[in-house]
């Protein structure tokens, strides 16, 4: 419990949780429109950077089919989501990509503590781990505003230039570009900006919970939409990170992973991001309802892949392995 208490008791989840009280008592508190663009250009940006120094430390001969799998699962996961959401779940195409994008990307709190888990169940993860969750942040989430894109084009607009609106928009141009960019700079360059972009510091940190504050009193506008799909979301935020959690496990065992590699892998595949997500999908699809992927990714998936996913993955990555079999 001490993880989930952690995290609902931080600054970032209390934030979230005062914009949404703010609205419900109709304050009129929000957050200038020109302060909300930067924040998210400089929360998207430092992921990217971070991502990109990470990636620089990767030994490809060792991370080549463990990155395979990562990026197919980057790919599938936006793509099963949203068909659940628009063909079980019947929500808008805005609403099903908004959510689908949080669902195609990582959680990396969950990360860590999969890698906690494992390591305390003697199942060390590999050390390129960190590599991996680099390749997963980026594509489910584009995937996935693509989706919404293309399916709410105005008439007229051919596929070409709604393409080139998602592959040129400032989410794209900001997480891939500041991955090439921290990539290319290296470590050296890295030391230099580090305390500005790190996403563990406390700049980031601080800039995150504005984020989530503001995001806050977006969701607290739209709370009644809540009570029509509420009981679907909760299965969906449920049953879909167990379903994305085993195909983890599985292909990152095929991929060649240990226990803890594969367990590491199916709990990133299983995760809902509500970091680098929400800023990308408030860009692209301003009219997906935050209530609805912010609810599924940090209130219910969260906690459940802390409480029950993590240990099932751990268990399926043994049976694959054979029974416990490192």
């Amino acid at each position: 419990m001490d993880p989930i208490k952690s995290n609902l008791l931080s600054p970032v989840a209390l934030a979230f949780a005062l914009g949404v009280v703010a609205r419900v008592i109709k304050s009129e508190f929000s957050l200038p429109r020109d302060v909300y663009a930067a924040l998210s250009v400089f929360l998207l940006f430092s992921l990217g950077l971070k991502g990109g120094v990470e990636l620089g430390h990767a030994d490809l001969s060792v991370v080549a089919w463990p990155a395979v799998v990562t990026l197919a699962l980057g790919c599938l996961t936006p793509l099963s989501a949203y068909a659940v959401l628009r063909g079980l779940g019947r929500f808008s195409v805005s609403d099903a990509a908004g959510i689908a994008a949080h669902y195609g990307s990582v959680s990396a709190v969950t990360s860590i503590a999969a890698v906690t888990f494992a390591r305390g169940m003697n199942a060390e993860p590999e050390g390129f781990m960190p590599t991996l969750l680099t390749l997963l942040e980026s594509p489910g989430i584009h995937i996935a505003l693509a989706i919404g894109a293309l399916k709410t084009a105005k008439p007229g607009q051919s596929v070409k230039s709604v393409l080139h609106e998602v592959l040129t928009g400032r989410s794209m141009v900001l997480l891939v570009g500041g991955l090439i960019v921290g990539l290319l700079m290296g470590e050296q360059h890295w030391a230099g900006i580090e305390g500005f972009f790190d996403t563990r510091g406390a700049i980031f940190k601080g800039a995150l919970t504005l984020f989530l504050l503001e995001m806050g009193v977006v969701a607290g506008s739209r709370l009644s939409d809540l009570k029509r799909v509420g009981p679907f979301l909760l299965g969906f935020g449920v049953l879909m990170p167990v379903v994305h959690g085993l195909a983890g496990a599985w292909l990152g065992t095929l991929a060649g992973l240990s226990v803890g590699g594969a367990t590491v892998l199916a709990a990133m595949a299983a995760s809902a991001s509500y970091i680098a997500a929400p800023p990308a999908v408030r860009m692209t699809l301003p009219e997906a309802n935050p209530t609805y992927y912010l609810t599924a990714s940090l209130v219910i998936t969260f906690p459940f892949n802390l409480l029950v996913g993590i240990p099932l993955y751990f268990e399926a990555a043994r049976w694959l392995h054979g029974a416990g079999g490192a």
